[in-house]
């Protein structure tokens, strides 16, 4: 039977498609004597499904089954969590079972026909006289050894269920066919913008400017917020608002729609997104699992976007669909020597994401989406008087979503380099076959959609590029011009104000305080 495929097996009360056992689950309930976990699942998205929010993930196996080498490749190329060893371990585990779902299949048909010839039985002859005949014995005992043998297979269905999608779910999407092979260093430049700015002086960091104007704070701050936090005031913040305010009104006559999301997103959304809360080097902020279990603060509005099409499906006629969202993202970015002060690598930033649906009839849907997206980012970034550059990136940087991802590295005169300011990428239907998002052809067939995804204003790395490109000698900024309505001004000045002095323990010779 399917014992020696699975090796020892344990009983489990998790068995999908088992009511009761999702009923236990969802009620908190002891499961019955027999039944018990023998591990914990790692995945949140698989425990969503096992607790029966929705349905089983689509993983796109016949594909995998039928290309095995090209898959481990592709894994072995993206450097992911997985090794080529595991995608092969993925396909036996899945071949094994389709072999005991097989078997249930044949088994159940098998019980429902002995309860109808049972049935039929009792019909013809009467329920007392039944009861003591041969052929109901006969019966009895064929629907019984049926029914031990489905309890064997149902453990050993559950038991590899466990054991292919806590691997399957962490495959990478496939990769386009023109992305770089390669580590960051590989991307390939494929499209250059404006000009660098000259300067008659020595330019100076975004920090150094911001604090000299009295617009960014940063010091002592730990014991308030914690390392890489900071405050905007003044012109500074006013720039975040009329950044955010100059992306939503463009995009808004771009035909997106506006949207709100949550900052505090389920694990198993963030993994259907392609991002593994659980995993050691996650960059999610948990919340307290003693007060909302498996809550992470959001890195991105993306994921949120792709949490409100969730076992959803939508409409041919209305796709694509285009949403701009503005929200505030947290990241535990790495605390190593790397970038220690600045507003380049923060725990908490404001972003106006841009989100696409598309549906998938000829293939091309998606890219085409992707290159409106990268082409509102060019336009967004021209205007605003940037200078960059527009990278397709390689292999190692696409995660597990994306099929093809392009970033935008704008050149900040003070960093004396190009840094990072937005990214696009098409997943196609890599969120979408785990997140149920789906939409009805052209003959009321459902299908995944696919999803594109990318950056238009990510406000602490513009206003490094804005400050540190736009400084004047005398420690002034210029304001871009597109910016200059929601400032009323064009150049933004050292307040006439006195900055704040500090008064706590650790200042500098306590005893001798200067006067304000």
């Amino acid at each position: 039977m399917a014992a020696p495929i699975v090796g020892s097996v344990f009983p489990r009360f998790q068995r999908i498609g088992n009511l009761a056992c999702r009923v236990w689950f969802r009620r908190g309930l002891d499961p019955p004597a027999g039944f018990i976990q023998y591990h914990d699942i790692k995945s949140s998205l698989y425990q969503h499904v096992k607790e029966g929010y929705s349905d089983m993930p689509s993983l796109p196996m016949d594909y995998v089954c039928d290309h095995v080498e090209e898959v481990c490749l592709n894994v072995e190329q993206r450097k992911g969590e997985l090794q080529s060893h595991d995608v092969r371990n993925i396909v036996t585990t899945w071949k094994n079972l389709q072999k005991v779902k097989a078997e249930v299949k044949v088994l159940e048909d098998k019980k429902t026909h002995i309860g109808q010839q049972v049935k039929s039985l009792v019909q013809r002859i009467g329920k007392e006289s039944s009861t003591s005949s041969a052929e109901f014995e006969e019966l009895r005992n064929r629907g019984r050894e049926i029914r031990l043998i489905l309890m064997r297979l149902y453990e050993s269905e559950a038991e590899l269920e466990d054991v292919f999608y806590s691997k399957a779910l962490f495959l990478p999407n496939t990769t386009h066919p023109m992305t770089p092979v390669g580590e960051g260093c590989q991307a390939h430049v494929v499209g250059m913008v404006g000009e660098k700015p000259e300067f008659d002086f020595q330019p100076k960091g975004h920090l150094e400017i911001g604090e000299k104007l009295g617009i960014i704070r940063q010091k002592r701050l730990s014991h308030v917020s914690g390392h890489r936090s900071y405050y905007l005031s003044g012109a500074a913040s006013e720039l975040e608002h009329a950044l955010i305010h100059f992306a939503m009104v463009k995009l808004k006559k771009r035909g997106f729609v506006a949207m709100s999301v949550p900052d505090m997103i389920k694990g198993a959304v963030f993994e259907g997104c392609g991002i593994s809360p659980n995993v050691r080097s996650s960059l999610l902020y948990k919340v307290d699992s003693d007060r909302c279990k498996d809550i992470n603060l959001a890195g991105t509005s993306e994921v949120g976007l792709a949490g409100y099409f969730m076992d959803h499906a939508v409409k041919l006629k209305d796709l694509p669909i285009k949403i701009v969202c503005c929200s505030t993202c947290y990241r535990a970015e790495t605390d190593n020597l790397n970038e220690p002060w600045g507003l380049y690598r923060v725990h908490h930033f404001s972003k106006v994401e841009m989100f696409g649906v598309t549906a998938a009839e000829n293939g091309t849907e998606s890219e085409n989406l992707l290159q409106e997206f990268v082409s509102i980012q060019k336009e967004l970034y021209s205007e605003l008087g940037l200078h960059f550059r527009v990278m397709e990136m390689p292999t190692t940087e696409l995660g597990l979503p994306a099929f093809q991802k392009f970033d935008v590295e704008a050149w900040m005169a003070g960093r004396k380099n190009y840094g990072e300011i937005s990214s696009a990428s098409n997943c196609t239907d890599y969120q979408s076959r785990r997140l149920h998002i789906m939409y009805k052809d052209a003959h009321r067939v459902l299908r995944h959609v696919h999803t594109v995804n990318g950056t238009a204003v990510a406000v602490p790395r513009l206003l490094i590029a804005i400050l540190e490109n736009n400084q004047m000698k005398n420690g002034d900024v210029r304001i871009p011009k597109v910016l200059q309505q929601y400032l009323d001004c064009d150049v933004i000045v050292k307040p006439s104000c006195s900055p704040q002095q500090y008064i706590g323990p650790n200042q500098y010779r306590r005893n001798k305080l200067r006067e304000f």
